[in-house]
C-alpha cells in the first residue's frame, strides 16, 4: 500500500454516488459510505470475495455485485468512523502489478461508473502515482549502487 503518502499529498479523485463515493490508487480501491444514522459494527455486514462485494447496513443491502476487476478479498478491510456515520472499505487490487488498469466503475455491470471527466482525472492521478513510484524505485536502486561502489 505504497499510495497512502501519495494520497495525502496529492488528494483524491472521487466518483460520487448516492450512498457516498469511491476512488482508486495504483493498488487500492477506497469506498466511503455516508450513513444517515450512527451504527455499530454489529449492524454492518461487508462481504468481499476476490470478485464481488456486498454491503449490508441494518439488514438492508446497500449495494452488491461483481467488482470491476479482481481484488484480494482476504486482504480487504472495513471500519466505521465519525461515530458510526461513515463506513470505509479498502480493497486491494489483484492485478495492479501485471496490468495497469484504471477501474471505470466500481461494479462490473457499470454501476457507480465514473463520468468521463472524473475517469480522465483518475487516469491522470494514477499515471502520476506510477511515475512517483518508478522515480522512488530508481532513486533507491541508484543509492544502493552508489553505496556499493563507495564501499570498494
Amino acid at each position: 500500500m505504497a499510495s497512502n503518502f501519495f494520497d495525502e499529498k496529492s488528494g483524491i479523485v472521487p466518483c460520487n454516488t448516492d450512498w457516498g463515493r469511491w476512488w482508486q490508487t495504483v493498488d487500492e480501491v477506497h469506498i466511503e459510505v455516508k450513513l444517515s444514522v450512527s451504527i455499530k459494527s454489529k449492524d454492518t455486514k461487508v462481504i468481499v470475495t476476490n470478485q464481488s462485494i456486498t454491503v449490508k447496513i441494518l439488514d438492508k443491502i446497500l449495494f452488491s455485485g461483481n467488482l470491476f476487476r479482481k481484488v484480494h478479498g482476504d486482504e480487504s478491510l472495513w471500519l466505521l468512523e465519525d461515530e458510526g456515520t461513515l463506513l470505509k472499505i479498502i480493497l486491494i487490487k489483484a492485478d495492479y502489478i501485471k496490468k495497469e488498469i484504471v477501474w471505470e466503475s466500481l461494479l462490473e455491470d457499470g454501476s457507480f461508473k465514473a463520468d468521463p471527466i472524473t475517469y480522465i482525472e483518475m487516469k491522470k492521478k494514477i499515471d502520476l502515482e506510477k511515475f512517483q513510484i518508478e522515480v522512488r524505485y530508481t532513486i533507491n536502486i541508484t543509492t544502493k549502487t552508489t553505496k556499493h561502489i563507495n564501499l570498494k
